[in-house]
């Protein structure tokens, strides 16, 4: 499998930042073409400098992601996520290796 990484850090408003998000900018995330699974996580910081939210975005392989990331899907999705006003955005993706099992 193969995994986007998307975190934000500090959004202006957090509270318009979750409306927006879970009702325009999931659904636009849905319709990517090959997605196997998409997660969001709210991290507990253990330590400074944990992201307001983790997106991760599951892909069969390499090969899906890229054809993913060329869709006019993602071209809607990335249109959406320019417009959110928050500190930072560090996206990035990477073959996953199970180690268990």
């Amino acid at each position: 499998m193969h995994r986007l990484t998307v975190q934000y850090f500090s959004p202006a408003d957090p509270a318009a930042f979750d409306e927006r998000y879970e009702s325009t900018h999931v659904p636009l995330v849905h319709a990517l073409p090959g997605l196997k699974s998409f997660t969001l996580t709210r991290p507990q910081a253990l330590g400074a400098g944990a992201p307001y939210l983790v997106a991760e975005l599951w892909f069969e392989d390499g090969d899906a992601l890229a054809a993913a990331l060329g869709s006019p899907e993602m071209a809607a999705a990335a249109e959406d996520a320019a417009k959110y006003e928050v500190a930072s955005t560090t996206m990035f993706s990477g073959e996953v290796r199970e180690t268990l099992g």
